[in-house]
């Protein structure tokens, strides 16, 4: 209901779905680093499984970065328009 007290303070709803996908973008981001990181640390117990590719080969880490940033933004998109669409009367009503 943040997003519906910003709005009632007259904040513009591009502004709103900005700083809501930038949440998520930022939680993302923290996830692929974190989730590299473990990658390259488990290159070693994932050789025997790896046929026709290296352990680190940067090609195959930057695509599924690339699509779990993907997927990511995606799932944010849809609570980032819900959240321009609250009711400012409502959402401060409700507190």
């Amino acid at each position: 209901m943040r997003a519906g007290f910003r709005i009632a303070l007259g904040a513009a709803r591009g502004n709103v779905f900005g700083m809501v996908l930038l949440q998520g973008a930022r939680l993302a981001l923290l996830g692929l680093v974190i989730g590299l990181f473990a990658a390259l640390a488990a290159t070693r117990f994932l050789t025997s499984f790896l046929y026709g590719v290296r352990p680190t080969d940067p090609l195959t880490f930057a695509v599924v970065a690339a699509l779990l940033v993907a997927v990511a933004l995606l799932a944010c998109y849809l609570p980032a328009r819900r959240a321009t669409r609250v009711d400012p009367l409502i959402a401060l009503r409700y507190e």
